[in-house]
């Protein structure tokens, strides 16, 4: 095998914007769920475990994926017109953008706005970077690192959200007041005092964060080689949605885009669930309790609710930890598995037995604390704890999360490159966003029914996430078995297709 080559500078640059756009895809994905208990009780007053908390929590995921998934396979189109780098830029500032706006929401339908164009970008955006990075490499061995490694980065925003959040909920009352401008209100509507050092606000806000490198180095990234190839040489076909669909790639569409809802659905259906889970917890409990003792009635209730968040944060952490282990065991095995079939089940089958027990242990509702310690000299680590459940949602992350970079390493090798970017948006949006996200709505559905056991909302939702997660994983399995094989040079044998 020859020598792999080092990156160039131009290689680092892309490698890096894209690797910034992986992290804050997972960020603002990951931050709706750490928030949006927050965002319903003070835009809505709507209280944990109603139906209409159930209709309002489905909706902010719900409607957003939808959109998603229809302007991201536009947005596929797109990339396979007019180039990967030119939408992957318009595509990260959209999401941006968005996502610092919805931190001035007034009312819900406000915040489902702003949620629903921040998922369009980052839809967008997956799609137009594993393009971009699978085409950029030559080298095979060095093209599927370069996809697995910048890929791990999405955990790190996995991460950095929980981080983020819970350095926030700590200190949000010494930030600025949140206001509109006088001009601004007669349309936009005004931000209540008690809202206006609100933890959710700031959170979502920090999305905006990956849009400042990107202005700076977006004047020296390149297109895609084999894309400007391609167009130069007018033999880059029309992408076309009814080809995927062609005898040739009729199969590969279909078992990719259910496989990769079922992949969706286990993290949006299950592991996303934490935060509305976690109070069940008895130790969670005592600390909200001890948080809020000798204090009045409403400074209490935030002094408790803060607590839950911080908790929450910290178990946040702990899966998406788990998450980044994954995704670098990933990257360290795909160019040692001949099968990507065995690749995927290397996971997949842990997976099926862990995460079942994980939430069936958040069901009791009895953790078991190791260590609990101060490490605030780490940004990030104050008042840490090792517990039971913490290494399970560790280890479940580590399992789930895996699954995606899985799926960036693969779809580039099953389409070729004028239906590259219309593939992989069409499997990751239409099966993972439409089909797959909505499945956080379908876990506080069936939730809410009385037929679910559990004493308490926390309790219900734990047990259904475990169900949610043996069947989706279970099916997952099964549809590895019609998986095709791609071969080892697929993504330049594919041009020919």
């Amino acid at each position: 095998m020859p020598e792999t080559k080092r990156l160039t500078s131009v290689q680092w640059l892309v490698c890096i914007i894209a690797a910034i756009g992986f992290a804050f895809d997972i960020y603002e994905l990951l931050m709706l769920p750490l928030v949006a208990r927050n965002a319903l009780m003070e835009l809505g007053g709507i209280s944990p475990g109603t139906p209409e908390f159930a209709r309002w929590f489905g909706l902010l995921f719900y409607v957003p994926a939808v959109c998603g998934g229809i302007f991201g396979l536009l947005g596929g189109y797109l990339t396979d017109r007019f180039g990967r780098r030119r939408v992957l830029t318009w595509s990260i500032l959209l999401y941006a953008t968005s996502a610092f706006m919805s931190g001035f929401s007034t009312s819900l339908w406000m915040l489902l706005f702003f949620r629903t164009t921040t998922f369009i970008g980052v839809c967008v955006e997956f799609v137009a970077a594993v393009a971009w990075l699978a085409e950029l490499f030559d080298d095979p061995v060095q093209r599927e690192k370069v996809l697995g490694y910048t890929q791990a980065f999405s955990s790190f925003g996995g991460l950095l959200v929980a981080f983020a959040n819970g350095v926030i909920a700590r200190h949000a009352t010494g930030f600025p007041a949140l206001q509109i401008p006088e001009f601004l209100q007669s349309v936009w509507g005004t931000i209540e005092p008690i809202g206006q050092h609100a933890d959710w606000r700031y959170t979502m806000m920090s999305g905006i964060l990956p849009a400042i490198p990107l202005i700076v180095i977006r004047p020296f990234l390149p297109e895609s080689p084999k894309w400007s190839a391609k167009k130069a040489a007018g033999t880059l076909q029309r992408p076309s949605i009814a080809e995927l669909f062609s005898p040739k790639l009729k199969r590969t569409t279909i078992v990719t885009t259910l496989m990769f809802a079922c992949s969706y659905g286990v993290a949006f259906g299950a592991l996303q669930q934490l935060p509305q889970i976690l109070p069940g917890l008895d130790t969670v409990q005592a600390r909200m309790q001890a948080a809020g003792e000798g204090k009045p009635e409403l400074q209490a209730k935030i002094a408790a609710g803060k607590s839950r968040q911080v908790i929450t944060a910290n178990y946040t952490k702990s899966q998406e930890l788990g998450g980044l282990f994954g995704r670098f065991a990933l990257a360290l095995l795909v160019v040692h598995f001949v099968s990507r079939r065995h690749l995927l089940r290397f996971f997949l089958i842990p997976g099926l037995i862990i995460l079942p027990l994980v939430f069936y242990g958040y069901y009791l509702g009895h953790e078991s604390v190791f260590w609990t310690g101060d490490l605030s000299w780490i940004p990030g680590f104050h008042n840490v704890s090792v517990s039971l459940l913490g290494i399970g949602i560790f280890l479940a992350g580590f399992c789930t999360v895996a699954v995606f970079s899985f799926w960036g390493n693969y779809l580039p090798h099953v389409f070729p490159v004028h239906l590259r970017g219309t593939g992989e948006s069409f499997a990751a949006n239409i099966g993972g966003r439409m089909l797959g996200t909505p499945f956080a709505y379908v876990t506080q559905v069936i939730a809410t029914l009385g037929f679910v056991p559990g004493a308490t909302p926390a309790a219900k939702t734990a047990i259904v996430a475990a169900g949610v997660a043996f069947t989706l994983i279970a099916c997952n399995l099964l549809l590895s078995c019609l998986l095709p094989e791609p071969g080892a040079n697929s993504i330049d044998e594919m041009e020919s297709v």
